[in-house]
């Protein structure tokens, strides 16, 4: 696949984009802006080694993490929301991507870790395949929100090694009020359902690292447990005891859920206690679960990151 074929091809993808399943159909060659905001050039607020994912995404020596700026989701709790909602970033070529991925990888990281990666799909594709013609290659990690078409993530079969998916939510009202996005369940599901066709369970290598797979991640949110249990029942069974979830208690009213009734608390223990023995009866294999009032390092809140600073 040559170079100059991809830049074909990315083109005319955004020149009428459907990437995500809002599917805005707008010419971003063109400076038309859809929901999420994304150009026709890639933006992001920052990269470097991250140590703070899941043992097998982090391992010893990093996750190659990208953070791209814009998202397909309006979450009213966002911790990233200076990226992610308000596009602070910066916007660089596909060349410089190309040499952001062979940085990360010179860095010794076990991956590349894609965070909201939907929008800049074929900018990323392009790099990639330059580094895969010069014998750079290490497992990509899709970091996403779960609110991806399971069209386009089929089309893209054999970006994603790894997907890192989020599961947010078992009730479309929850999904409406908390990140402004109707039909997520549906959606999101069906995602993950091609995420697994692809790429199957969690496997590791002798040292522990992740190598392909999927990791579903489910955020206890406040007033909300029953949903986290509906989506551990539905992933044990639709995949069975091998789908690798992780349970997260690391919510915090961050941006507008501060004021947001409802969302403008963190989860207390009785919550927390209701899933962690939902997990244990449901009988998955393969996890983690926070420890109660998970430590969220400041690193990944937005408003405590630098903006394109590599860690060393």
């Amino acid at each position: 696949m040559s170079g100059t074929w991809n830049r074909k091809l990315h083109k005319s993808i955004i020149s009428h984009c459907e990437l995500c399943p809002r599917r805005c159909g707008v010419d971003r060659l063109e400076d038309k802006l859809g929901y999420c905001g994304a150009g026709s050039s890639v933006e992001i607020f920052r990269y470097a080694p991250h140590y703070g994912e899941e043992p097998p995404i982090s391992g010893q020596n990093g996750s190659g993490t990208v953070f791209f700026s814009r998202c397909t989701l309006k979450c009213v709790y966002c911790q990233n929301f200076p990226w992610s909602q308000e596009g602070k970033g910066e916007s660089c070529s596909i060349l410089k991507l190309t040499e952001i991925f062979r940085s990360l990888a010179e860095k010794g990281c076990h991956n590349w870790n894609l965070v909201s990666p939907t929008p800049w799909l074929p900018m990323i594709r392009e790099a990639l395949e330059v580094l895969k013609h010069d014998g750079v290659s290490i497992p990509v990690v899709y970091n996403t929100s779960g609110f991806e078409r399971d069209r386009i993530l089929a089309e893209n079969q054999g970006l994603a090694d790894i997907y890192l998916v989020d599961l947010r939510y078992s009730r479309d009202e929850s999904a409406q009020e908390g990140s402004g996005v109707a039909g997520y369940v549906g959606i999101a599901r069906k995602a993950v359902e091609e995420m697994w066709r692809q790429t199957g369970p969690l496997r590791l290598d002798s040292d522990g690292i992740a190598v392909c797979g999927v990791i579903c991640r489910l955020l206890i949110l406040p007033g909300r447990t029953r949903e986290v249990m509906d989506n551990l029942q539905w992933l044990a069974e639709t995949f069975g005891p091998d789908m690798a979830v992780s349970v997260m208690s690391q919510y915090t009213p961050a941006y507008k859920a501060s004021k947001m009734p409802g969302w403008n608390r963190t989860v207390n223990r009785e919550e927390y206690e209701e899933i962690r023995v939902a997990v244990e009866e449901i009988g998955l294999n393969q996890g983690w679960m926070q420890d109660f009032g998970g430590y969220t390092s400041r690193d990944l809140i937005g408003f405590e990151m630098s903006s394109m600073v590599q860690s060393e």
